[in-house]
């Protein structure tokens, strides 16, 4: 599959979008290229990153009671992780750790990681508890894959395991948050 081709040529159309979203689902380090070029790809990179939120918000309603409030609470919990990480990821790759030729405007990170986020949809199987487990497992280790692919592209590494050390930190520090801020929200058990 050539996804260089069908990328470019349709970047912009629902078509072009499609594309985008199944080269990131298939890992395809093209589709990323693509995407960090194409200055006009914020808003779907935006648009990826709002489903894999609304997905997020289908799992939170299927783990508790079904509520807006839930599902809001949920959505929220998405975005939030998955800011943090962006923030961890830029400071982290651009300023810790960079090779000699790194360089990338922060626009060009957030539309490839943007699209990182495709597999994030999956997290609405999170809703029927039985597969919530394996379904924020999959959805975790498949996001956490395409964005070292999305981190590697633009950031130009040219090593993959730089890119995988900077993912992968970044993503345990944002779970300790994420996690750290959970508990202290909880309501104490009686």
């Amino acid at each position: 599959m050539d996804m260089v081709a069908t990328t470019s040529r349709a970047g912009g159309s629902l078509t072009g979008f499609i594309r985008r979203v199944m080269g990131v689902l298939v890992l395809d380090p093209v589709t990323f290229e693509d995407v960090e070029a194409d200055r006009g790809a914020g808003g779907q990179a935006a648009a990826v990153v709002l489903l894999a939120c609304i997905a997020g918000g289908v799992a939170a309603v299927g783990s508790s009671s079904m509520t807006l409030v839930t599902f809001a609470i949920g959505m929220a919990a998405t975005l939030g992780a998955w800011m943090v990480w962006a923030l961890l990821i830029t400071a982290i790759g651009t300023r810790l750790v960079p090779e000699p030729q790194t360089s990338s405007r922060p626009a060009e990170l957030l539309r490839t990681m943007g699209f990182a986020a495709a597999p994030g949809v999956f997290l609405a199987f999170g809703a029927m508890r039985s597969a919530a487990p394996f379904a924020f497992a999959l959805a975790s280790i498949w996001m956490v894959a395409a964005t070292v692919l999305a981190v590697k592209q633009a950031l130009d590494y040219r090593s993959l395991g730089r890119a995988v050390v900077v993912c992968v930190v970044a993503w345990l520090v944002t779970f300790g948050i994420i996690a750290g801020a959970g508990l202290l929200m909880a309501r104490p058990v009686n």
